[in-house]
């Protein structure tokens, strides 16, 4: 209802709110301070506010469905290079609105859309995209650029079979070069990239001196650290995570915060606490020739004095890495299943979990019993094997929130796009953004308290 009181009548003292959707209280509730009533709460927003000297209304519009809102800094992303979601999972989890999506594989595309009810997805070639038309203004650059052309196992095959790798790979290897294309375009604050952990070694190193220098150019800082997978998942996954922050943005202070995260605390979680507990169909089985084939091949290779074989293990174990090829023969992950003649591949349920991809993410998107698989296990086996693991990027993602709130705070500015006002305290090349979003960030509460 619009009032038509005549502006120059007292207005009483006291307002009631009246017909206000579920969907607030939920966002209130999710971003109360501790201690503080919700009273006071919108006392503290509508003062803020009214101090403003250009009002903002849509000034949640990174989280216009509030319940759907995990993390408390609300911020744009595009997810490049996206597979099935393991950035999605990961920074949405810790506030982030995905505004594009770019997977042009039709299987992945296919389990992401399903996923993330996300009908949005670009599946041609990111080459082909008008960055500056196509892609929407956003704080967070995420891609996990394809690793095959970097991979030991990737550039071992293709100089086996006399094909270019790395930059020299046409197909992907030069996909790296787009990802500059949208920074050129778009400048985002912050790039959040993930690739092998060969990736600093490969071709001698010049590789990694070519990404590095394109990075400084652009006057990005680089900042890089190999992260096993193994703190969050029963398996060994060592990638390289590359976050870079825009130095016209944040200064020295900013940098010197950010850190990547240090291993949890928790036990590290074994092959047990993803297996199912019942035998699964018999179809997961080996056949006795596939099983004596291997055998054989690890026997030979044995003899021989190299490492090459399948691998075996029980629930007590941790596996080695899950890579695209599992599919074939399932022999880096082969499991003990008692009283069964022969071991097993694991089903693509249990390469989901494998993979990090949980249930707790799985309800984020409306899946109250997990992620479905709505494509053939050949290509569930291959998504899974090319992903990256979303609690890892979780945890460096919080890592990430953590320097732009301490950007927020010491300058009242902030980074998210297409947000600017003249605050008393903004400088005009920057941004700002509402401060009642650090109610619950992962600082220390004596210092989101004093916003």
């Amino acid at each position: 209802m619009i009032s038509t009181t005549p502006r120059t009548m007292k207005m009483p003292k006291t307002i009631l709110l009246r017909d206000l959707p579920d969907s607030f209280f939920d966002w209130m509730d999710l971003n109360l301070p501790t201690g503080t009533s919700r009273n006071a709460f919108i006392n503290h927003i509508l003062t803020r506010e009214a101090g403003r000297t250009n009002f903002q209304s849509d000034l949640f519009a990174v989280a216009s469905e509030p319940s759907k809102v995990y993390g408390n800094l609300p911020f744009k992303f595009i997810d490049l290079f996206a597979g099935v979601g393991g950035f999605r999972c990961g920074m949405t989890a810790v506030g982030g609105q995905c505004v594009f999506t770019s997977e042009w594989d039709k299987y992945s595309a296919k389990t992401y859309q399903t996923w993330y009810s996300d009908d949005h997805v670009h599946s041609g070639d990111i080459r082909e995209v008008d960055a500056k038309s196509d892609i929407p203004n956003h704080d967070i650059l995420c891609a996990g650029f394809p690793c095959q052309p970097f991979s030991l196992a990737g550039v071992s095959k293709k100089q086996s079979l006399g094909r270019a790798h790395g930059f020299d790979d046409e197909k992907q290897g030069n996909l790296f070069f787009s990802i500059l294309d949208i920074v050129d375009a778009k400048r985002p604050p912050v790039l959040f990239l993930e690739n092998v952990k060969n990736l600093k070694s490969h071709d001698k190193g010049n590789t990694w001196k070519v990404i590095t220098k394109c990075l400084n150019d652009r006057n990005y800082s680089v900042h890089t650290k190999i992260i096993d997978a193994r703190q969050w998942v029963p398996q060994h996954r060592e990638r390289i995570f590359i976050v870079c922050f825009d130095n016209t943005v944040f200064d020295h202070i900013d940098r010197d915060i950010f850190s990547f995260p240090e291993k949890p605390l928790t036990d590290d979680p074994d092959l047990g606490s993803i297996l199912v507990t019942k035998a699964p169909d018999p179809k997961y089985m080996l056949s006795d020739k596939l099983w004596t084939y291997l055998q054989n091949y690890a026997e030979k290779h044995r003899l021989k004095g190299n490492g090459f074989g399948y691998g075996l293990f029980g629930k007590n174990d941790v596996a080695r890495t899950l890579s695209a090829r599992y599919h074939k023969d399932g022999s880096e992950i082969l499991i003990k299943q008692p009283r069964w003649r022969n071991p097993r591949r694991l089903t693509p349920d249990e390469a989901r979990q494998l993979m990090g991809f949980t249930d707790r993410f799985a309800q984020m998107f409306g899946h109250e019993n997990g992620f479905p698989q709505v494509v053939s296990d050949t290509q569930a086996y291959r998504q899974f094997g090319n992903a990256v693991v979303p609690l890892a990027v979780e945890a460096v993602a919080r890592s990430i929130v953590d320097v732009m709130v301490m950007r927020l705070m010491i300058n009242n500015e902030c980074l998210l796009k297409g947000r600017a006002f003249k605050g008393e305290n903004a400088k005009t090349k920057k941004l700002n953004l509402d401060t009642t979003v650090l109610a619950k960030t992962s600082l220390p509460a004596e210092l989101a308290m004093e916003v």
